[in-house]
């Protein structure tokens, strides 16, 4: 992915105080990027956006407030839209179900509609979850056209979500001239600067903090782990190609970690006590509202049609959140840019040798189209 493809850019993104959002808003910052953002203030102290300090253009409102919304719009008047603003935590979607809703879906509706009637916008990603889809508790991934469902108002309302979406796509967004729209869907994000509730690596870094073991309540879920950098490359370089007018991307999109990153909740506490040996935890007892046992996503589309791939495998992914975490807690600054850094780095390393490993793969297959999901459709095509 060219850096220079930002530079100089005005990029607006939703829910730039939370967690993945003040780590798109780095990305795009270090890229050259004009970053606005237009969120509720950080919900926790620390937090990411704050520490960061970044120069960027911080609007605060409620994307239930279309009036508000709107005015930031008119202002920054942005190319690409990221829509991050969301309630994004299941236990909390069974406390308050209506602002659950409310927020996810009524946020994305005048999102879309702000970016509809903008001039200026030429892409939006509506970003989604894993959890849109209708859990079936089967041990292969779900792909992008599997039905949609939900069970818990979070996860069902990010399949809400993905209808205003295809709706809008299809209603509005058919002109030659009118906005290019995805949507997409990503694991289990991990990594430095998140402080979110209910969250496992953030439950367990307060927990470590206070010297006193984290209750986990269910150690045996299967989740699609990744940091959080690598699903974001995947919507930079989605949302490149947006930029670029190809509108045989403006389409659903799982960006999920690989297979071998699909573990057990105890699982990914064992190895990341291997890099933070302080942590401790504890089963519970309590009850606790449903939660889907078995997730995982099919990334094959990503890999085929855009060339991305994870960079950072699970140990790495553990290695860098420890890091990041008992850096800050020693010194108070985060090494969030440090770690950026590296992970372009390594991505580069891995989009070089995927490029010579493709071409190995179109010579020994000739034109026909290779079965394994990681080589690419272009390349299997050259």
């Amino acid at each position: 992915m060219d850096a220079g493809v930002w530079r100089g850019r005005s990029v607006l993104i939703t829910g730039h105080t939370g967690f993945k959002g003040s780590w798109l808003a780095l990305w795009l910052s270090e890229s050259g990027a004009k970053v606005n953002g237009f969120a509720l203030p950080p919900n926790s102290t620390p937090n990411h956006w704050d520490l960061l300090r970044l120069d960027a253009s911080d609007n605060r409102g409620d994307v239930r407030d279309f009036d508000r919304l709107s005015s930031v719009f008119a202002r920054t008047r942005p190319e690409i839209v990221f829509h991050l603003a969301a309630q994004p935590l299941v236990r909390r979607s069974y406390r308050d179900p209506l602002e659950t809703w409310s927020t996810n879906v009524l946020g994305t509706a005048n999102v879309l509609e702000a970016c509809r009637r903008t001039e200026s916008v030429r892409a939006v990603l509506a970003v989604t979850t894993d959890k849109v889809y209708e859990n079936r508790e089967w041990a292969w991934g779900y792909r992008e056209n599997d039905p949609l469902g939900g069970h818990d108002p979070y996860g069902a309302s990010k399949a809400a979500c993905e209808l205003v979406v295809e709706s809008y796509g299809k209603s509005f967004f058919q002109a030659d001239d009118a906005p290019l729209l995805a949507s997409v869907r990503a694991g289990n994000v991990v990594g430095g600067g998140d402080w979110s509730e209910d969250r496992l690596v953030p439950d367990l870094v307060r927990a470590a903090a206070t010297g006193r073991p984290l209750e986990i309540r269910s150690p045996q879920a299967t989740r699609p782990w990744q940091h959080v950098l690598d699903c974001l490359r995947g919507y930079l370089m989605l949302g490149a190609e947006l930029l670029a007018g190809n509108r045989a991307c403006a389409e659903p999109w799982n960006f999920g970690p690989d297979a071998a990153d699909n573990l057990a909740v105890e699982e990914i506490l064992r190895r990341l006590k291997r890099y933070w040996p302080d942590l401790d935890w504890r089963r519970t007892a309590d009850t606790r509202p449903h939660e889907a046992n078995l997730l995982y996503l099919d990334n094959a589309k990503a890999k085929a049609k855009l060339g991305w791939r994870p960079a950072w495998n699970i140990d790495q992914c553990l290695s860098a959140t420890a890091q990041w975490y008992k850096h800050y807690y020693r010194t108070g600054r985060v090494i969030s840019r440090q770690q950026l850094d590296e992970y372009r780095l390594v991505s580069k390393r891995i989009k070089a040798a995927c490029r010579h490993t493709e071409f190995g793969a179109t010579v020994a297959f000739g034109n026909r189209v290779q079965q394994d999901p990681g080589v690419s459709l272009r390349a299997a095509a050259g």
